[in-house]
């Protein structure tokens, strides 16, 4: 089936190549492999591929020297995306698949055990003035970082903040506004409506629903080319640029350990343990003259931490990953675009969750030969945990994104 998806992926990408060839116009690196727009101006094609890279390094401390090293090399990501308007430039679409197997992995009997390709299928509808209506599968306006591209990171990956506690894709509606309130200031808001259960769910639904609110404040207006959405001040900011941004998520009656992520919290008649999750972000970007700092809070709780048997006594043994979070993050890119990173992350989970609290601190170069289209990374961590063993990790890889 992948091959067969694969295949018919190549040859529409070629056809559409063929068939449009003499309508390509204003194509450079970075901007897209086809970008397309009908004679009559009634729809658009943008298609580009991306490929990430990597090798990494690993290092457990046992208390008296580090062990041997455990070393791979991975695709980390590989993937495809589609995006342009339809009918109206204020009818927009945007499609990305994903084809490594980090990307393709998860597959359970609510996706039909397979392959979960789509990443972000979404139409976004311009209907009045600032408002728009998202529809489909995508990113919900969550923290900071995790909707910041991973094409557009200056580290080689995103926090151990996110990793614990993002709240990721998922399908359902989101509305959009943003509003000029006087001089320079601006405000964004986003809420979103979803199924709570994360991307490619295609049946079940077995818990409630999921509401996300997001207010985005930026007192000294918008970013260079979209800035507060890509790390690193590669604009080289000439004024100070600031946003401010509050989540507030509620995953009404949640059947996974983090709210629409982690894993099914069964019971033993094969129901599920339900309880409400709620996750909160505060986070801020601050860029001027190639300085960017980054700051991010996260906290999750829920009604009952400890899952339950149908009893309402007997403990089932999964746990909420409640808990709190901090991550900071500050950058210098020389003239040269070479850019050094450095990053703290601490999490704190709750006692009762028996998980490991952890910290790390990463130091990063990157190599910007065409922006974030095509860069050379390299970073090292340091990370240290109350209850599981130290560890030494050093990654290194390339971004080639069309």
């Amino acid at each position: 089936m992948k091959i067969k998806l694969l295949s018919c992926l190549f040859f529409t990408v070629v056809l559409i190549n063929s068939v449009f060839a003499q309508e390509i116009s204003d194509t450079k690196f970075g901007k897209g492999v086809i970008n397309f727009i009908a004679k009559d101006s009634s729809f658009s094609v943008k298609f580009a591929p991306r490929i990430q890279s990597r090798y990494q390094s690993q290092w457990d401390y046992s208390g008296e020297d580090y062990d041997e090293a455990e070393l791979n090399f991975l695709v980390r990501r590989a993937r495809l995306k589609f995006g342009g308007f339809a009918f109206t430039p204020k009818l927009k679409y945007k499609i990305e698949l994903g084809l490594s197997n980090r990307d393709l992995s998860g597959a359970s009997v609510y996706n039909r055990n397979t392959p979960r390709y789509i990443l972000d299928a979404v139409v976004m509808w311009n209907f009045h003035e600032n408002f728009e209506l998202w529809a489909g599968q995508t990113k919900l306006p969550g923290n900071i970082e995790r909707v910041v591209s991973s094409a557009n990171l200056q580290l080689i990956d995103r926090s151990i903040l996110n990793s614990k506690f993002n709240i990721d894709r998922d399908m359902g509606v989101q509305l959009r506004h943003k509003i000029k309130l006087g001089g320079n200031w601006i405000t964004r808001e986003k809420f979103s409506v979803s199924q709570g259960e994360g991307r490619n769910i295609t049946e079940g639904n077995i818990g409630g629903l999921q509401y996300t609110s997001r207010l985005e404040l930026l007192p000294f207006g918008e970013f260079s080319s979209n800035g507060d959405y890509s790390q690193g001040d590669l604009k080289r900011e000439k004024t100070i640029k600031a946003m401010f941004g509050f989540t507030y998520d509620i995953n009404k009656n949640a059947v996974k350990n983090r709210s629409n992520m982690g894993s099914y919290m069964t019971r033993l008649d094969g129901g599920f343990f339900e309880t409400d999750i709620t996750t909160v972000f505060l986070d801020g970007v601050i860029k001027y003259y190639g300085f960017a700092i980054t700051g991010e809070y996260a906290n999750r709780n829920a009604d009952t931490i400890e899952a339950l048997e149908a009893d309402g006594i007997t403990k089932t043994g999964a746990v909420v990953g409640a808990g709190s979070a901090f991550n900071f993050q500050g950058s210098y890119l020389f003239k040269n675009n070479v850019e050094m990173t450095i990053r703290y992350t601490k999490v704190d989970f709750q006692e009762v969750t028996r998980l490991s609290d952890l910290k790390q601190i990463t130091y990063g170069i990157s190599k910007y030969v065409m922006g974030h289209s095509l860069k050379i990374q390299a970073d090292l961590s340091f990370s240290q945990s109350n209850s599981t063993k130290d560890y030494l990790l050093f990654r290194t890889g390339f971004d080639l994104h069309f």
